[in-house]
């Protein structure tokens, strides 16, 4: 990177601090501060919804999936108008005819206090461990693209934290939806900014024929009865839909976002935005791959390393961002990348935030004095768990590459159980703590199985793929998981009425 694109990245950077210190002056109390008086405009948290969701390593990962696999998983956006369909008129209507702080507040009613700390913990550990791996990640990557060694990733990992935490702890989740609009923007400008830079070294759209001379991508089914086949469409559209749908039941991320709007109406609009601009963007990433893909099947000898663009497919994004752009374009494009980081941060921190004030210290009677005294206390809480990100991230930098995507999976197998527990709390007809407690720990413990069904029953030889693709990790966790509840309704159920 050159002068002007440190100027670029340290103007992004500053924006994002006035910013937040701009909306800080308005707040008054932990409503503000946290759900922005629940009068939000619902585009702007449809924006943020989607900037929260769509981190770094997604950015990412999909030209690479697309480089390395083939365009089946722009296939997923399919499931968006029945995404629409399920949270907008089924979800919805529920969660906002009861206003919350917290998306855990709704689970004692009904499942008692022992269930929504359950959930608090399985949110606490999935946002936390999630937050701490971004960091540590998307460091590695912005090292590589600023032309740095390894020994800068701790002090890109705490500069990225710093600004996150310290813009979110002074203007709570106003200051995070507006910074995310403007962090959107830039993400999606820098993909267009790559994809234009390909086009023009390309003299218009060749890497669309050298793309369909490769013959490079796998074979993709749209349908397999072998469940270790690695993607298929069917099988791929399950998951996205599941885990889209189950993010927005049980996510705190989610929830506390659809609370800030009006009503139902508006918040039905916020996910309709959120959809939109992920399908948008989502496109545009995956043309990047192809524009990628062309672009160096024509030129191989730009590939950082010999073997072919398949074999690079997770790294030619960051290497041609290092290395093919302009400068000015570089350091805009390396400004999306750490919007993305920082969107992601900072909505989970203020979540947190929220979560630990609403369900832990308010619930137990800890709760301050006034409400100015509330949001200042909120402040210095935001920033100390964002601190907390940080050095975790600077722990797990200690620990083997292996251990760090075996982790990334574990927290992803949290989104089914935690949304389990909203199921039977706010939509099941029969339900019960003891019911609730044996849907999310069978849920838990089957998403385990399908997640590392290779570490424990064995690889293919021949194709080196494990039993059960990854792919169906929400759908088996669904479905023992709903087994496991009614098992449980049917043991605990006639007991804990007794009780009562």
């Amino acid at each position: 990177m050159e002068f002007y694109d440190w100027l670029v990245l340290g103007l992004y950077a500053v924006g994002t601090l006035v910013m937040g210190w701009w909306v800080s002056r308005r707040q008054e109390d932990t409503k503000e501060y946290f759900v922005g008086s629940g009068k939000m405009n619902p585009v702007l948290v449809g924006v943020s919804l989607f900037a929260t969701l769509l981190s770094t390593i997604t950015y990412l990962a999909i030209p690479g999936e697309v480089v390395g696999k083939g365009p089946i998983y722009l296939t997923n956006y399919l499931t968006y108008p029945l995404v629409f369909w399920v949270v907008g008129y089924w979800v919805l209507p529920r969660y906002m005819a009861q206003r919350v702080t917290s998306a855990y507040e709704l689970l004692e009613g009904r499942l008692g206090l022992s269930v929504r700390m359950l959930a608090v913990g399985m949110f606490l550990a999935l946002r936390l461990v999630w937050m701490s791996l971004l960091i540590l990640l998307t460091s590695k990557a912005l090292a590589v693209m600023m032309g740095q060694g390894a020994e800068a990733v701790p002090w890109i990992a705490a500069v990225t934290g710093l600004f996150a935490i310290t813009y979110t702890s002074m203007g709570g989740l106003r200051a995070v939806v507006v910074t995310d609009l403007m962090q959107t923007l830039l993400l999606y400008g820098g993909a267009l900014l790559v994809l234009g830079a390909v086009t023009v070294k390309m003299s218009g759209l060749g890497w669309l024929s050298e793309m369909s001379r490769a013959g490079l991508w796998d074979h993709q089914p749209v349908f397999s009865l072998d469940p270790g086949v690695r993607v298929t469409v069917v099988g791929s559209m399950i998951s996205v839909f599941l885990w889209t749908v189950c993010t927005s039941m049980g996510d705190q991320v989610s929830v506390q976002r659809f609370m800030a709007t009006a009503d139902v109406k508006a918040a039905r609009r916020a996910i309709a935005v959120q959809l939109g601009v992920a399908t948008v963007v989502g496109i545009t990433l995956g043309l990047v791959g192809v524009a990628l893909l062309g672009y160096y099947q024509a030129h191989p000898e730009l590939l950082p390393e010999a073997g072919g663009v398949k074999a690079q497919a997770d790294t030619v994004f960051s290497h041609f961002i290092a290395q093919g752009l302009p400068e000015v374009v570089t350091g805009l494009v390396v400004s999306g990348l750490f919007a993305a980081a920082m969107s992601s941060v900072d909505s989970g921190v203020n979540s947190i935030t929220a979560v630990v004030m609403t369900d832990l210290m308010d619930r137990f009677g800890k709760k301050p004095s006034s409400e100015r005294e509330h949001v200042r206390f909120a402040r210095w809480l935001a920033f100390g768990i964002g601190c907390v990100v940080v050095l975790l991230s600077g722990v797990m930098g200690k620990i083997s590459g292996n251990f760090l995507a075996v982790t990334n999976k574990t927290v992803n197998l949290l989104t089914v159980p935690i949304a389990l527990l909203f199921y039977y709390a706010v939509f099941a007809r029969r339900a019960c703590a003891g019911g609730a407690w044996m849907a999310a720990l069978g849920s838990v413990a089957a998403a385990v199985l399908v997640a590392f069904s290779g570490e424990i029953f064995g690889v293919d030889p021949v194709t080196k793929l494990p039993p059960v693709s990854f792919q169906w990790i929400p759908l088996v966790a669904l479905g023992v998981g709903l087994a496991m509840g009614e098992l449980g309704n049917r043991i605990f159920g006639g007991k804990e009425k007794a009780r009562s």
